[in-house]
């Protein structure tokens, strides 16, 4: 993995998270992450990502509290 990691916490969003996460991943260099914090697993994003070029590990930090580090293939 890389050293450059951005955090993106999207748990108290009140619009939908999936424009700001788009946005985050078009903005991640080749050498950069990107850690996702959600109050859930984000299951439909993994397709998501698997079909824009990026590889993804899912750590249950807690009950309600998701990080998914994000990196492209």
């Amino acid at each position: 993995m890389s050293d450059a990691e951005s955090v993106l916490d999207v748990r108290e969003r009140d619009a939908p998270p999936f424009p700001v996460i788009s946005d985050a991943l078009d903005e991640l260099g080749p050498d950069e992450r990107l850690r996702l914090v959600n109050d859930f697993e984000p299951v439909p994003l993994y397709d998501v990502l698997a079909d824009r070029g990026f590889e993804h590990e899912t750590e249950r930090v807690d009950d309600d509290e998701w990080h998914v580090t994000i990196e492209r293939v």
